[in-house]
């Protein structure tokens, strides 16, 4: 019994591993490796695989928007001095916060626009 529930433990995290590294190999192109990727697509699976791609970093700049959300939201609450020096430390996270939502809506249109050609490319 213990060798089976060792098995099963072993197997679930080969296949855990194996996904992931899938999934990163993706993830983790150069800027020449996507313009290359982006010019060449022209079947369903390279561009669901470019959509991936967009969905993965619009999710990481919804991460980096929401924590710098917070963090806006945490230096709201100090109350500063009268000679305050720009850019006050609200201010540097406001922007930054704006930039990474900025950014998560391109790669949402990004990613819908791969979607859509991956939806009427040939297989």
């Amino acid at each position: 019994m213990i060798d089976k529930m060792r098995f099963a433990v072993m197997l679930t995290g080969f296949a855990l591993v194996a996904g992931t590294a899938h999934a990163q190999s993706s993830q983790n192109l150069s800027r020449a490796e996507l313009k290359t990727m982006m010019e060449t697509a022209h079947s369903s699976d390279q561009y669901q695989e470019l959509a991936s791609y967009f969905r993965w970093r619009q999710q990481v700049f919804g991460e980096r928007a929401h924590t710098e959300l917070v963090e806006w939201d945490r230096r709201s609450q100090i109350i500063g001095s009268i000679a305050e020096k720009y850019p006050r430390p609200v201010d540097s996270s406001r922007n930054r916060y704006e930039y990474f939502s900025y950014e998560e809506q391109q790669m949402s249109q990004k990613a819908a626009y791969y979607e859509k050609l991956s939806e009427t490319a040939t297989r």
